[in-house]
């Protein structure tokens, strides 16, 4: 790699293609700072995954607190993802605090806990998701508020909760639940059918209000667009996917704990396409 931006797109591009793609959209001066952005999410995210116990999770988080803190002793300068987020950092004058809470709430993820309510799963997405649409539209708008906050809130809860539910068999495999517990009581979902992977039509009661919720902050996404300038239409545009895979999803049926309601890169590659033609028209 030739650049610390170069290994950020690279990781991203195996990490998350999805974000990769919709990058390659944008305005070709702030593609390197989205490319470090999105790498840096994308990375602590997938934490939990390169863990057998949450300790060594807890520890590589804590390096990405320091490291924003100016407290990694030097150890950004070897790691090309955290040298390319620091320098994006420096150059948008971007919140470190946003960046702070985003990793404060991935301890979650190194965890069994039950999500509590659904109140707490939107915190969640706005503290990890969210928080990645208003950054990147930060970037895009050259550090300058771009008044997408409340979009970005809306934007972030529906595309997390797409993002959880075609995860669901993988977390149920894990004995990790992100469905909110009050969702779950009011359906009577047992969690132990869940994670023995068995379809019930509590469960399914389940998901259907789960798709719902989705689609209203999509809604809500659809009511504050005229608020939003073309200029950071790109940080919106992985919206592009929540109506295709929630469509995937219902098609499912008894399958939604088997499948993971993907689309294959020729269809979303054309998707992105067709939705960056249009702008932000049509979500």
């Amino acid at each position: 790699m030739s650049t610390d931006f170069d290994y950020a797109a690279e990781t991203l591009r195996t990490s998350d293609w999805n974000r990769y793609f919709t990058v390659l959209f944008a305005d070709r001066n702030h593609r390197p700072g989205l490319f470090a952005l999105y790498a840096f999410n994308a990375e602590i995210a997938r934490v939990r995954q390169m863990i057998s116990d949450p300790m060594p999770g807890e520890i590589r988080l804590q390096w990405w607190r320091d490291l924003l803190a100016g407290q990694a002793h030097g150890e950004a300068s070897a790691n090309p993802a955290a040298a390319a987020l620091k320098q994006t950092v420096d150059k948008y004058n971007l919140p470190v605090d946003a960046l702070q809470a985003m990793i404060d709430a991935r301890v979650f993820d190194l965890y069994d806990d039950p999500m509590p309510s659904l109140n707490d799963l939107e915190g969640y997405a706005g503290e990890t998701t969210s928080a990645v649409f208003q950054l990147a539209s930060l970037i895009l708008n050259e550090g300058a508020d771009a008044g997408t906050a409340t979009v970005a809130g809306h934007a972030g809860v529906a595309y997390a909760l797409t993002g959880l539910m075609r995860a669901l068999p993988y977390h149920a495999s894990r004995r990790q639940v992100f469905l909110p517990s009050d969702l779950l009581s009011r359906h009577n979902v047992d969690m132990e059918t869940v994670f023995r992977g068995e379809p019930t039509p509590e469960l399914g009661a389940a998901l259907t209000e789960m798709r719902e919720h989705a689609r209203h902050h999509m809604k809500r996404v659809r009511e504050k667009l005229g608020d939003v300038s073309p200029k950071v239409a790109a940080a919106f545009l992985p919206l592009a996917l929540v109506e295709p895979y929630l469509k995937e999803l219902e098609k499912a049926g008894d399958g939604y704990l088997k499948s993971h309601a993907d689309l294959s890169k020729l269809r979303r590659q054309w998707i992105f396409w067709r939705q960056a033609r249009r702008g932000l028209a049509g979500l």
